[in-house]
């Protein structure tokens, strides 16, 4: 798939996967449906979800590591500050050859513009938060965030 056609279905996907809600509960239901998924094909990673600012979920399964939760952190840093999926930022920021550590003026070792945490955006508010996987390829890490949150809105 070439740049801009990733570009595009990055792009629909956060137009199509909006929430109406987003609590508590919702975060513990997304939050053990990717653990479950993750289970399932035995994959080591670490998931996360933030909402607000607050860790309303965390989850480290076998194999995982403690780097995974620092780029956990990193990743949905981006989504906190740019607002979309840090697989689309950092898609955006490699188009035409441009590196986002030095093109968004931020200090990597905060933000990692590669795939795996994804925006929560209520209908009729915006993002507020983010819900991540770490530990896979990161076009991988995404795939799984997206597949599980479609999964999560159908109910």
């Amino acid at each position: 798939m070439d740049t801009d056609d990733l570009l595009a279905r990055l792009t629909a996907e956060e137009a199509d996967l909006v929430l109406d809600r987003f609590d508590e509960d919702d975060a513990w239901r997304l939050g053990s449906l990717l653990v479950q998924r993750a289970r399932s094909r035995d994959l080591a990673v670490a998931v996360a979800i933030r909402r607000n600012g607050q860790r309303l979920f965390h989850a480290a399964l076998p194999g995982s590591v403690a780097d995974h939760d620092a780029w956990l952190q990193r990743k949905m840093n981006v989504v906190d500050r740019f607002g979309h999926a840090s697989y689309l930022v950092g898609t955006r920021a490699r188009r035409g050859g441009g590196e986002f550590d030095v093109d968004a003026r931020v200090d990597p070792r905060e933000f990692a513009a590669h795939g795996g945490a994804f925006p929560l955006r209520v209908r009729g508010v915006g993002v507020v938060g983010a819900v991540a996987v770490s530990g896979l390829p990161e076009a991988d890490d995404h795939a799984l965030v997206v597949e599980v949150l479609a999964e999560f809105l159908r109910g």
